[in-house]
């Protein structure tokens, strides 16, 4: 009989274990359906809702290079002779009319002599013949002759034996030395406007037709942080550039001058200050008084300027230190607007979806839900895009969790027949 008690409490101790293996195991389990709802939980997509809202856009195309001087001036001697002095060297500020470089003139006048002498010699021919004969093909050739010599010594005379400055400038290059024995048209120094620089760039295929001379740009200097310098396209190459079957075409653009940007903030800075102060600006003063506006009209344009005084379209030129000077071959960075819009009406370009030709986004409804809306856009930038149909001002948009924008409120949940409680719209 103890036998069989000794095996039924075995059977029993067995038993209980099993029990509490299966709790534990239940317990386990429940745990992790516990992390795996958490989780699910966690990763229900998130979207943000933005305010419809009225701003300027830019549309502009980016490319590097490097700056180039644009006025340079190769300067020769418009005659032979002796190098008698060489008055610069490189690097030498010059100023318009200052003498650079001189010849011996004695060579020089021994020529004027010699063509004065030619000329004389050409009138007598011609004297002669007339007296000695009728034929008017003789008397034709000697007039020729008479011109000819005529012309030889009005150009020696009108040669000189020094070279002038043409402007002020700085002196890149001298390539001869006193003593040296020169031809007519060897180039003595090289000139440049130290306030006159170029930029060429290189704009794809897709981007070229974009593109027309005259068109605005503007020039960030990426040795000095934050200057940017208006430039202007002045030459669009017609050929292509190809390397590696990749099409490019050359694009130069003339940057102003940085003395031309000082004075335009100045005068900027002055007309600001007299909207600040309520007063109209000495321009439209004077134009009232010369009849070539209206007060009336003077006003209008007084509150447009104040308007437009808390932002400007576009990129504006940046304060100049008085000691900064451009230098050939700084890296710079150009933005060539291609179109640009005020005042319209933007949303996130992430916020838009196209089916076919048709674009859409989703707009919050003012009972909270989300409704698929057509919009007909217009241009677009890499950040928000136009729409000209379709919205208007203070409406709501669904945007992807993500995306970089301003004026938006967080949600949790589908971006579709979602009940949005409190958010306005439609």
């Amino acid at each position: 009989m103890r036998v069989l008690l000794d095996r039924v409490k075995v059977l029993m101790k067995k038993k209980v274990a099993r029990i509490t293996l299966i709790l534990v195991l239940c317990g386990v389990t429940a745990i992790l359906v516990s992390s795996a709802v958490k989780s699910d939980s966690a990763t229900v997509p998130q979207y943000q809702v933005v305010t419809v809202e009225r701003g300027d856009l830019t549309v502009d195309i980016a490319a590097s290079g490097n700056l180039a001087l644009s006025l340079k001036e190769a300067l020769a001697f418009e005659i032979s002779g002796t190098v008698e002095e060489i008055l610069v060297e490189e690097g030498d500020s010059v100023e318009e009319g200052q003498v650079l470089a001189t010849l011996d003139t004695s060579e020089w006048e021994t020529e004027l002599i010699t063509l004065e002498g030619n000329l004389l010699q050409a009138e007598l021919a011609l004297d002669n013949t007339r007296a000695q004969t009728t034929d008017p093909d003789e008397i034709k050739l000697k007039k020729l002759q008479v011109e000819l010599a005529k012309a030889r010594l009005a150009e020696a005379e009108d040669a000189s034996p020094e070279i002038t400055a043409p402007f002020d400038g700085f002196i890149t290059n001298v390539n001869v030395e006193g003593g040296a024995e020169v031809t007519k048209g060897t180039v003595a120094v090289t000139l440049a406007d130290p306030n006159k620089f170029e930029v060429d760039i290189l704009v794809s295929e897709m981007d070229v037709f974009q593109l027309e001379v005259g068109g605005t740009a503007y020039v960030e200097v990426d040795a000095m942080e934050g200057m940017t310098l208006p430039a202007e396209v002045t030459h669009i190459s017609p050929t292509a550039t190809i390397s590696s079957g990749v099409v490019n075409y050359e694009v130069k653009l003339e940057v102003q001058s940085l003395e031309e940007v000082m004075q335009e903030q100045q005068a900027r800075q002055e007309v600001m200050g007299d909207i600040s102060s309520g007063e109209l600006p000495e321009q439209l003063r004077q134009a009232i008084e010369e009849g070539q506006i209206t007060q009336e009209e003077a006003e209008e344009m007084m509150e447009q300027m104040q308007q437009a005084q808390g932002g400007q379209q576009g990129q504006v030129p940046t304060a100049i230190p008085e000691d900064f000077q451009l230098r050939e071959g700084l890296t710079v960075t150009v933005s060539i607007i291609v179109d640009e819009r005020s005042d319209v009406l933007l949303v996130p370009n992430s916020a838009i979806t196209s089916q076919g030709r048709q674009t859409y986004v989703q707009v919050v409804l003012l009972d909270g839900t989300i409704e698929e809306c057509a919009i007909t856009t217009g241009i677009s930038d890499w950040q928000y895009t136009e729409v000209t149909e379709g919205l208007s001002e203070g409406e709501q948009v669904v945007v992807p969790q993500g995306t970089a924008t301003t004026t938006t409120t967080t949600q949790q949940g589908p971006p579709s027949g979602m009940m949005i409680p409190g958010m306005g719209g439609r």
